[in-house]
């Protein structure tokens, strides 16, 4: 592994455990030029996925890329990183299971879906984005379907 700090070729593992939600492992590595001590992160990767843009483009999937978006959406709500480290596994997961190509479509409704039951806020904040809303009206009418939705069906809720 190559250091972040010197660019040396090799560094040693000092430690390794599995992460907390059990789908990486942590690894902590000292770098035999500097000495210096780096943290890196293994993941199971299930198959070389592609994304399809709308554009016809075709791009490598970037799970970072994705963990961004994610993380615009939820900042400054109370999600802990885990769990949104989580989502994103589960999301890459899902895709995974889908084929070697997926469109930037299935991963914009992967996303949502999981959103809708995890933050309301940032499943509106995502949608503003994924949906393209020009204008307040959108995101009125968006949120106003959203709390009709999470309203069990026979209770009126009291303003």
């Amino acid at each position: 592994m190559r250091c972040p700090f010197c660019a040396h070729d090799n560094s040693q593992v000092k430690d390794s455990r599995p992460s907390e939600d059990g789908t990486s492992i942590r690894r902590r590595r000292q770098c035999e030029g500097c000495g210096a001590r780096f943290t890196t992160f293994e993941r199971v990767q299930l198959r070389e996925l592609t994304v399809l843009k709308s554009d016809g483009k075709r791009e490598p999937f970037d799970r970072e890329k994705l963990q961004r978006a994610i993380g615009h959406s939820t900042r400054k709500r109370d999600i802990s990183p885990e769990k949104i480290d989580q989502f994103v596994s589960g999301v890459q997961r899902q895709l995974e299971t889908q084929g070697d190509e997926v469109s930037s479509a299935q991963i914009g409704e992967a996303v949502m879906a999981g959103l809708k039951t995890l933050d309301h806020v940032a499943y509106i904040r995502f949608a503003s984005i994924y949906r393209d809303f020009s204008d307040p009206s959108d995101f009125a009418e968006f949120a106003e379907k959203v709390e009709r939705e999470s309203v069990p069906p026979g209770q009126d809720k009291l303003l």
